[in-house]
């Protein structure tokens, strides 16, 4: 049989996954084959054979590489062997510590460990302590862990630091030249209380297109790439860090402190430079015409979302009394969001209201309260400028015939379409799907559901059929927001795809072409680059391919990696925030054991459905060992759990009561148990959903389980902020139907393997931006 190489995923069971570098299905390790191999390690294997559940189940011929990455645990002493206890558990195994490489760790403390030996089929991997982290429940230990573990650089190197001190306090007359001078124009920046980065302002004015009333729109960025050169200390340190990543108090920036919040920060009543998106709107919300432009600006005031929204609410108030000045420019804003609302509405963008959360910390960092973050229509006047620029972005790269990063979000997979139409037909849903659905299409689905009990257990199966957005220099249209070119302009300060689109743009204003730099070292997104470009030239093609130059083709491939490596990042520094979020909510319900609560099944799945309570915003999972002394049978296409002998049914939606029964911290679940007084719901009544103007949690994170045996978030799409709001659907559970045996009597202990990370996909993103 085939070789096939790829990375290890282990299994906190034992057992493991060989995830193929071209993107092939993924292959099983039995236990026996993972001794001598550790996550993330790189192998060759041969599949062997099909496992009882289909799958094919391979042997490993060759270790390729050991991960490089460190192991962060636990220091722990067994009958006078020290030890560590990995904090991931996918490494299955505990690392064997001499007494002399304990260093200056004492037992019970969280360490980073180095391996010194790997594992071999008869003997564990063997380690030394390098760093102490501290105890467990020290403040900020969750971030500590979670950005080793993840691999999130956090430490800015020596050259990238000493570069951002040499840099100037203040905008000198040198960088004005060549700019237009735009500080008498009232623009402003709309952002949370707690936001510290300031990268995009606004100003809105009527204006004649052609012979109707329409609006002149400026969207002034800044301009990160006047200072970050390419190929500078700090462009390769941004470049590796892709994103910033944000947790509850803390952020991880992608530039030093200097340019996030000094230099580049659009702060209010200081010059900074910027590159403007300078649009004509009509009154039908059409882009009449744009340019671009490098400029230098100033804040007028920094406005937060809740003063704004207070202003439009009335503009007699105190708070509109207090920026009387500013009042109809924030009216002017207001009024062309209307008309781009109006066209986002005609071409039949997806939008489903949800509620973002945050959590709320105290000085020691434990969770006070996880309360609901409130979407106002400043909010919204945001987002729709920040679309409307990174559109003009994408066509004006597009038009000019660049290479470039573009925002792709595609349709439903076939596979993902097929399951979805099945389901709509088993709740009677009467709006059908073609083979090629539009995004109207869904919304459509989704206004003619909305005043039924299950619609928000419809929204979310349409949210979960769509797949995630990625960055790619082969534009393919976005689905989520019906737009047929889309890009990412107007967050350069936290995302690296944003500050590659401004130099591109920048390079078409000089008429020059931006030229993107060799890479480095080969990561993970080069192997996976390397191994997509062999398929395609396996797979046989229908037609012959136009010869491409040498130098087209390298630059094609140069912008494919840097799109690879971006998702993926972006993809990680999602997964880091989820596990501190998940971290602080174990934490926090430990507090909180045997207390009841009501709540909503926010997922189902062959081993017991997930619930998310109503007061905290906190998911836990209900084994099916819980539900009741009978069968249950799992409805894949209706998503439900049903009772052979009663008929009970649990669906997404359902309104159930349960009790705080068990906290995983190490494993980040909570497992709840139901309990028995409230009424059930019959297999002839619907299940029962709170009403369509409930708050809606934003992430719609409902944890599918995969064929590895973990749950995955169904809103790990990458679609950041409400610009993009959809998720795409993770991995069905087993096959159509699923029987399993609920014993009344089991313990807590139940579902410790079936279950999995039970944490809800809260946004509590500290200074995060949530527009575009």
């Amino acid at each position: 049989m085939d070789e096939i190489e790829g990375s290890i995923q282990g299994h906190r069971d034992g057992h493991g996954f060989v995830l193929p570098d071209d993107g092939g299905q993924d292959i099983f390790l039995p236990p026996n084959e993972m001794r001598a191999v550790l996550h993330k390690d790189r192998v060759r294997v041969r599949v062997v054979r099909q496992d009882r559940r289909g799958r094919p189940e391979g042997r490993v011929l060759e270790i390729i590489e050991r991960s490089a990455q460190p192991i962060i645990g636990r220091l722990l002493q067994e009958s006078g062997v020290w030890l560590v206890a990995p904090e991931d558990k996918r490494y299955g195994q505990d690392v064997l510590i001499p007494k002399s490489a304990i260093g200056s760790a004492s037992v019970g403390q969280v360490v980073v460990v180095e391996l010194t030996e790997p594992p071999a089929l008869y003997g564990q991997p063997v380690g030394r302590v390098v760093e102490v982290l501290g105890e467990v429940d020290d403040p900020g230990m969750e971030v500590e862990i979670a950005v080793r573990k993840y691999g999130v650089p956090h430490e800015f190197s020596q050259d990238c630091l000493d570069q951002a001190k040499a840099l100037p306090e203040k905008v000198r007359a040198a960088d004005k030249r060549q700019r237009v001078d735009l500080t008498d124009i009232p623009l402003v920046t709309i952002d949370g209380e707690d936001a510290r980065d300031f990268d995009d302002a606004v100003y809105c004015e009527p204006a004649r297109v052609g012979r109707s009333k329409g609006w002149r729109l400026l969207v002034a960025i800044a301009d990160v790439s006047h200072y970050v050169q390419t190929g500078s200390p700090i462009d390769v340190d941004a470049y590796e860090r892709a994103t910033s990543v944000y947790f509850p108090r803390r952020v991880i920036p992608m530039l030093p402190e200097k340019l996030s919040n000094g230099l580049c920060s659009l702060n209010p009543q200081v010059e900074r430079l910027c590159m403007v998106c300078d649009m004509l709107i009509t009154a039908r919300g059409e882009i009449h015409a744009y340019q671009f432009f490098p400029a230098v600006m100033r804040s007028h005031t920094r406005f937060t979302y809740t003063e704004v929204a207070a202003i439009l609410a009335n503009t007699r108030g105190l708070e509109a009394m207090r920026h009387q000045e500013r009042v109809s420019d924030l009216l002017h804003l207001h009024g062309v969001y209307s008309a781009l609302l109006t066209a986002r509405q005609a071409r039949g963008a997806v939008d489903f209201e949800t509620t973002e959360t945050q959590i709320v910390c105290d000085d020691n960092g434990r969770i006070e309260k996880i309360i609901p973050r409130v979407r106002t229509e400043a909010h919204r006047l945001i987002e729709e400028a920040m679309l409307a620029a990174n559109v003009c972005s994408a066509d004006f790269i597009g038009v000019n015939r660049r290479a470039g990063l573009y925002r792709v979000h595609e349709g439903p997979t076939p596979e993902k379409l097929e399951i979805l139409r099945a389901y709509l037909k088993s709740m009677g849903v009467g709006v059908m799907l073609g083979d090629e659905p539009r995004p109207g299409d869904f919304q459509a689905i989704a206004q003619a559901t909305q005043d039924r009990p299950d619609a928000q257990q419809i929204h979310t199966m349409l949210l979960r059929s769509m797949q995630q957005a990625i960055y790619t220099p082969v534009n393919s249209g976005h689905f989520g927001l019906a737009f047929e070119a889309y890009t990412h302009f107007t967050s350069p300060i936290r995302r690296y795809p944003d500050l590659l689109v401004h130099r591109v743009i920048k390079s078409i204003l000089a008429n020059t072409r931006y030229v993107l730099p060799a890479l480095p070292t080969p990561g993970e997104a080069q192997f996976k680059l390397a191994k997509r470009l062999a398929s395609r030239a396996a797979a046989p093609t229908q037609r012959p391919r136009q010869p491409q130059p040498e130098a087209a083709s390298r630059e094609t491939l140069a912008w494919e990696a840097a799109g690879l490596h971006c998702s993926a990042n972006e993809r990680r520094a999602d997964e880091a925030s989820r596990d501190v979020e998940a971290w602080l909510k174990c934490r926090y319900m430990r507090e909180h054991l045997g207390e009841e609560y009501a709540g909503m099944v926010s997922a189902v799945t062959g081993f017991g459905v997930f619930v998310t309570l109503d007061a905290l915003y906190v998911e836990g999972l209900v084994h099916i060992t819980e539900l009741g002394g009978e069968y249950f049978r799992f409805d894949e296409a209706r998503q439900e759990l049903r009772g052979e002998r009663t008929g009970i049914r649990y669906g997404i939606g359902t309104r159930v009561r349960v009790q705080v029964s068990r906290v995983d911290l190490d494993g980040r679940r909570i497992d709840f148990r139901l309990v028995r007084d409230e009424p059930a719901v019959s297999a002839g009544a619907q299940s029962q959903s709170r009403p369509r103007d409930a708050e809606k949690r934003r992430s719609l994170a409902t944890p599918q389980e995969d064929g590895r045996g973990r749950a995955k978030k169904a809103a790990q799409t990458g679609l950041q902020g409400h610009e993009e709001s959809v998720a795409p659907q993770s991995k069905q559970a087993g096959k159509q139907v699923k029987m399993a045996r609920a014993k009344s009597k089991a313990g807590p202990k139940a579902s410790s393997k079936a279950s999995s990370k039970a944490s809800s996909k809260a946004s509590s993103k500290g200074g995060r931006k949530s527009r575009d």
